[in-house]
């Protein structure tokens, strides 16, 4: 590409993984395959993202080093285990050895479900993030996988898990092993500038969402609230540049380094806003961030009375006066740059299921982490006063 590359940030992390941070690196996807152990690599992406140069680009990299130009593009924006199954299928008639998984939060987890599936003696249910559930999986089975974000949200990049829908239920589960984090990742920030202004948005809501989520968690995990705070200043003052100037690679660098915070700080938990926007998306189909940034203020209302010092602390880091509500006012103009829904209704959420909603939040593993105990009566009305 010949966007001006010289003020992004470029480096060689090992935490939580060995990641490869800068532009241009993915031309060292090869190198990271055989690091991995990898000789015969299956690319794993989404159709839309299949069809463009950056993609073409990733399969070049791989056809020069050897390593043939293989693609599975069968992923949906809430991947099923439908989708699953038809990878899989690809991954052992190809005869290989490991996964690429480019692209978005739903490529990467994806990715993640078909290197883990690819002989198991249990059903990927069985390995839902619950309780030592992990434990009943053949670790020695899981394929190693080479992650590359093409967006900055999700984190799922520096992560131990993907999501993957029930498309009998309509319900998202968290699939949970240790050997789910890539053997590398290369963030490039590259390959996200083409990335539609409406995408930036709402990915760039998704890292805000795990970074203020594990930040108000009460849960004993200090490492992970000193990366949750960081992550946001870098999100405030990054994703609007994003945003407003594509090109602009040091902003979408910091955008992808805050995803990658965020992905790691939520070890300490998530809470409500994700507990509500895991089964609009399972139901509705919508863009994962986008409704977490939807529900947002309205989740920040709901938890004030444990979070509003917390909050106040948090505001005065990022340099935003006016405490808890200076932080909900900066989230609102955020909302308002990126023409983001301001309701649930908006997005096509329907009263008339809000009872069948309100339970499969209950079931979420991420209201286990609100600040505010969640029930049966204050989730309902918190969804109701998202509509």
């Amino acid at each position: 590409m010949s966007i001006e590359t010289a003020n992004a940030p470029s480096a060689n992390w090992s935490y939580p993984t060995a990641i490869r941070f800068g532009c241009g690196r993915i031309a060292e996807l090869v190198d990271a395959c055989r690091a991995a152990g990898i000789a015969r690599p299956l690319l794993v992406t989404d159709r839309a993202l299949s069809a463009l140069p950056i993609t073409a680009l990733a399969l070049d990299v791989l056809e020069r080093g050897g390593l043939g130009r293989a693609l599975f593009d069968g992923v949906e924006p809430n991947p099923t285990e439908a989708n699953m199954h038809a990878g899989l299928e690809v991954y052992r008639a190809g005869g290989h050895d490991g996964v690429v998984a480019f692209g978005g939060g739903s490529a990467l987890d994806l990715g993640k479900m078909i290197a883990l599936m690819v002989d198991q003696p249990v059903s990927v249910w069985d390995l839902e993030d619950i309780g030592d559930w992990w434990t009943r999986a053949n670790a020695d089975t899981i394929a190693p996988i080479i992650a590359v974000p093409t967006t900055a949200g999700t984190g799922s990049e520096v992560g131990r898990a993907g999501v993957l829908t029930d498309s009998a239920t309509h319900r998202k589960k968290i699939i949970f092993h240790p050997k789910l984090m890539p053997a590398v990742t290369i963030c490039d920030p590259e390959l996200t500038v083409g990335m539609p202004a409406a995408i930036t948005a709402g990915t760039g809501m998704d890292a805000l969402a795990h970074c203020l989520e594990a930040y108000c968690s009460p849960h004993y995990h200090p490492m992970s609230q000193g990366i949750a705070l960081e992550g946001m200043r870098l999100v405030f003052e990054n994703l609007p540049r994003a945003h407003a100037t594509p090109d602009d690679l040091d902003a979408r660098a910091q955008m992808m380094a805050a995803a990658a915070m965020g992905a790691v700080a939520f070890q300490k938990g998530l809470g409500a806003i994700h507990a509500l926007s895991h089964p609009v998306g399972a139901v509705y189909n919508t863009h994962h961030g986008t409704t977490n940034a939807v529900v947002m203020p309205m989740v920040l209302d709901f938890n004030r009375p444990a979070i509003e010092d917390r909050m106040a602390r948090a505001a005065a880091y990022l340099g935003i006066g006016g405490g808890f509500d200076g932080f909900r006012a900066a989230v609102m103009d955020l909302r308002q740059a990126f023409d983001i829904p301001p309701t649930l209704g908006a997005l096509g959420v329907d009263a008339a299921r809000l009872d069948a909603l309100t339970a499969m939040a209950l079931e979420d593993p991420s209201c286990g982490g609100n600040p505010v105990a969640l029930t049966a009566e204050n989730t309902r009305a918190l969804f109701e006063s998202c509509l």
